[in-house]
């Protein structure tokens, strides 16, 4: 096993943890798949004749971007759950608040960027925060933030019902503060940043990935072989008069 000098996490934990993340990753999809999140053909009729590209072209951009949708979840499980490496008393939970330390009451809710959340949700986190703190005046919750405005550990100042709320136990972290916090080493996310590249290198070096296959496009070829048709047929095939609908 290869040194990577991070200290704060094993050389295998964090071998291993990145070896799940990448297995997690999505190589495959078809027809099913890609019409499983409710393709909207007036859209992709829309990007096709404003940016004048083949149908082709815009499906194949359509497919990467759910591809990295679900990749993008699985940096997610990355980022939640190597705290069940690091640190001690630190835990992962099946449900509820996505990290918690009980000994010390802190209570994690974790968004991968600062701007993800919009007022509903936002509103809806803070509420619930504050639910922990009535049951328990001395928890600390912590909405941490992997991609923050700046490198923080301040009071969350959030508006319920027009009205601005702070308070010193509910608190908006940057990850590279948590991470100090959890481990007691300022530059630990510093460390994982620099080692990362590395790690990954070795855990697809010794990985059998699975093959990249994509039948999209084949699929909707055999609906029709005009792809824009196939694709509005693929959506609107139940609709009044699309029993007989051309392009």
């Amino acid at each position: 096993m290869k040194n990577y000098h991070l200290g704060f996490i094993s050389d295998n934990d964090i071998f291993q943890h990145v070896k799940h993340t990448v297995l997690k990753y999505r190589f495959q999809i078809n027809l099913a798949d890609f019409n499983s999140n409710l393709i909207d053909p007036i859209k992709l009729t829309f990007d096709a004749k404003v940016y004048k590209k083949d149908i082709n072209d815009v499906i194949d951009s359509e497919v990467i971007r759910q591809l990295d949708k679900s990749n993008t979840n699985h940096i997610g499980y990355f980022h939640q759950n190597i705290f069940n490496y690091m640190g001690e008393g630190w835990i992962v939970p099946n449900e509820g608040y996505d990290i918690i330390h009980s000994a010390k009451k802190i209570y994690v809710e974790m968004k991968n960027k600062h701007n993800t959340m919009n007022s509903s949700s936002s509103q809806k986190t803070y509420m619930r925060m504050l639910h922990t703190l009535l049951q328990d005046a001395e928890a600390t919750c912590l909405l941490v933030e992997v991609i923050a405005a700046n490198s923080q550990n301040i009071p969350w100042r959030a508006s319920l019902d027009k009205k601005s709320m702070s308070d010193e136990r509910i608190r908006r972290v940057s990850i590279d503060k948590f991470y100090e916090m959890v481990t007691g080493d300022a530059l630990a996310f510093k460390k994982l940043c620099t080692a990362l590249p590395t790690i990954i290198e070795d855990v697809v070096k010794e990985s059998t990935l699975a093959e990249k296959t994509n039948t999209v496009i084949d699929e909707l070829q055999a609906i029709d072989e005009n792809l824009l048709k196939s694709i509005y047929l693929l959506s609107f095939k139940k609709y009044e008069g699309f029993h007989d609908f051309t392009l």
